[in-house]
């Protein structure tokens, strides 16, 4: 299953949020495999969304500025795809608290919008979903497999978790080639560094970089596993090609289980040695979605289809820190 290059050539793709992080990388990859390629991006500021992404990659990637929830939009764009990755939402876990509605919005109605212009336009299409590890909340064991009760602690896990089970729902009922895939905490080139709305790990990238402390909640013994983004893409197009996944729901998850302290000293020392960290109280409204430890069992996915990490976590951060200090102009 590792060899993909001859399921995506003049195959056409189409990619929901895919200006963002993961979804800008995924589309480069499948230009370099020659599949015909359009991604679909609002570009809304906070979403992390930038056409730098796909620098280079102008003339192979079409790029269509629309909104997933625009239904009349997606019963277009869903006609003649093979391959769908729906990898549009809205990841913050604050702002969704602050904000419920704009998430059940993203996370519930635009999957929606998704899912009926492929019923109704394109029922062959094959699907792939970007759910999410936080449906699990506060682990009751560890490490985490997809048996794990589902029991989010914030407005983003409940709405991720809809999304992902109409996806599923659609599956049984009308036949869409469907699966989810249940990211967790995934990172590298093209990520959202402004903040810490994407990831906690793209602004403590930004502070090291400009030579700042890296603000660490509670005591740091938070334990964590973490993808690189290129592990990411290969799965997603793992998946893809194997129609045994239909229907399916799947942990990704790192080999490397680290504490938040052992991570941000893993970094420094990616950083040429160079940085430090500090322990800071928990904000309230953090500590009250904070989840504790998590770590994900993703045995079913490497059985299934022989996937696992390639890129370690020294690695991957050092590959993540060159590339921003190249283009961090244009990150900032």
């Amino acid at each position: 299953m590792n060899d993909l290059t001859s399921h995506f050539p003049s195959r056409s793709v189409l990619i929901t949020g895919g200006l963002g992080f993961i979804g800008s990388n995924l589309a480069r990859r499948l230009a370099d495999l020659n599949a015909r390629v359009t991604v679909i991006d609002s570009l809304i500021p906070e979403y992390g969304g930038k056409l730098f992404n796909i620098a280079g990659y102008e003339d192979t990637i079409k790029v269509n500025i629309a909104d997933v929830r625009d239904e009349h939009s997606m019963d277009y764009l869903v006609r003649g795809q093979d391959f769908i990755f729906n990898l549009a939402g809205q990841l913050s876990h604050i702002d969704s608290m602050r904000d419920p509605y704009t998430d059940l919005e993203i996370n519930c109605r635009s999957q929606l919008s998704i899912l009926e212009a492929c019923r109704k336009n394109n029922p062959q299409a094959r699907l792939i979903y970007s759910g999410t590890r936080q449906v699990y909340g506060k682990p009751h064991y560890l490490p985490v497999d997809e048996k794990h009760l589902v029991d989010p602690v914030d407005v983003n896990g409940v709405n991720k978790v809809a999304g992902e089970w109409y996806h599923i729902v659609y599956h049984r009922a009308y036949g869409l080639r469907a699966t989810s895939l249940r990211l967790t905490n995934t990172y590298g080139p093209r990520m959202r560094v402004v903040d810490a709305r994407q990831t906690f790990l793209g602004i403590w990238i930004r502070r090291m970089i400009e030579g700042e402390e890296i603000m660490i909640y509670g005591d740091g013994e938070q334990k964590r596993d973490l993808n690189y983004v290129d592990d990411v893409v290969d799965v997603l197009l793992m998946t893809a090609a194997n129609d045994s996944t239909i229907g399916e729901i799947y942990n990704l998850g790192g080999d490397e289980i680290v504490s938040l302290k052992t991570l941000a000293q893993v970094l420094i020392e990616a950083n040429n040695g160079e940085g430090k960290s500090k322990l800071i109280p928990f904000p309230p409204e953090q500590k009250a979605i904070d989840i504790g430890d998590y770590y994900g069992d993703y045995s079913k996915i490497k059985q299934a289809l022989g996937w696992q990490p390639k890129v370690g976590l020294a690695e991957g951060l050092r590959r993540t820190l060159e590339y921003y200090r190249l283009h961090r102009d244009v990150y900032w």
